[in-house]
């Protein structure tokens, strides 16, 4: 019985990490930052990708919008940009305000017409002016993030516009060099209404949803509905009276997991043909094995033999190995 207690008191201790952890994940991108030094917007938005984050203040009367965005670079002479896509949701075609810190400490802010970006061989990026009215511009670093600010008048004051931004590691002269192309940077792009605060992430936000999902199903699946069928199994047995009920829970709680599991494992499927070309390769064969040691083990179900049969043993091996 003291040797039940003992994991039993084990697998409420990381059950309970479990769920921490799914809490924790849940809240993590869920703030923004509105207040800045001599700054105060009435809106913001903690953005999904690059741990950026987005705040603004609209202006009916004139149309207009006053602006922060606060990114880290990814060196320390790297560099951050934001920008509205008047005609679409990627790179290409964003009117943008890239910032970069200099030689002498100073921040650099300049506009980009990003036009030229799906061309082959690429264009450098050099300071252009965009059709947009822009001033009072002025950027900052501090704790290793650069903030940009700027007042935006938008075209025929249309309020929902689709916005780009982006990080990098190296500027040489004014042209920045190209950023990475991981899976937060091909998707660092989205909607919003700038009147109403209303923001969604054009073809990142159904990935994210899908992201959530995939984690929350795989680790309710694989990594508490399946612990908790083997630890019944293998120790609430000792208990008399929990006899036969702990094998319909074991079985209730593998095949419950597995389902789950399974369904997670489904979703990064999807995930995969998401982003075409981007491939966590650990990842995914950990997953792979995951799912096809629990389907070869789900069998176990369908073939086990009586007690007394004569390949029982050979069964109680494979199950118990797996």
């Amino acid at each position: 019985m003291a040797k039940c207690n003992f994991f039993l008191a084990a697998f409420l201790f990381v059950f309970a990490v479990d769920l921490v952890f799914l809490s924790g994940s849940s809240l993590a991108q869920t703030t923004c930052t509105k207040s800045f030094t001599n700054n105060l917007f009435s809106s913001c938005q903690a953005l999904n990708q690059l741990d950026a984050n987005f705040a603004w203040t609209y202006d009916p009367a004139k149309g207009a919008i006053s602006m922060a965005f606060t990114a880290a670079p990814d060196a320390s002479d790297g560099w951050v940009s934001w920008g509205i896509n008047p005609t679409g949701t990627s790179m290409g075609g964003t009117r943008s305000l890239i910032a970069f810190k200099q030689s002498n400490g100073t921040v650099a802010l300049h506009t980009y017409n990003v036009t030229d970006a799906n061309k082959s061989p690429a264009v450098a990026l050099e300071p252009s002016a965009i059709d947009y009215t822009v001033d009072n511009m002025t950027a900052e670093y501090s704790n290793n993030k650069i903030t940009i600010f700027a007042r935006w008048t938008l075209l025929n004051n249309k309020t929902t516009v689709n916005h780009v931004w982006q990080t990098g590691s190296q500027v040489k002269g004014l042209v920045p060099q190209s950023h990475k192309f991981n899976s937060a940077n091909l998707q660092s792009s989205g909607s919003i209404d700038l009147k109403t605060g209303v923001a969604s992430v054009s073809q990142g936000a159904p990935r994210i949803v899908l992201k959530n999902r995939h984690g929350v199903l795989n680790v309710v699946g694989w990594s508490i509905m399946l612990p908790i069928g083997i630890i019944i199994a293998r120790y609430l047995r000792c208990i008399e009276s929990a006899d036969p009920s702990w094998f319909y829970l074991h079985v209730f709680c593998q095949v419950s997991g597995f389902v789950l599991g399974v369904a997670g494992w489904a979703t990064g499927l999807k995930l995969g043909s998401y982003s075409k070309g981007i491939v966590y390769s650990q990842h995914r064969n950990l997953g792979i094995a995951i799912f096809a040691i629990c389907t070869v083990q789900m069998f176990a179900l369908l073939v086990r033999p009586k007690k007394e049969h004569k390949i029982r043993r050979y069964w109680n091996i494979y199950h118990h190995t797996l």
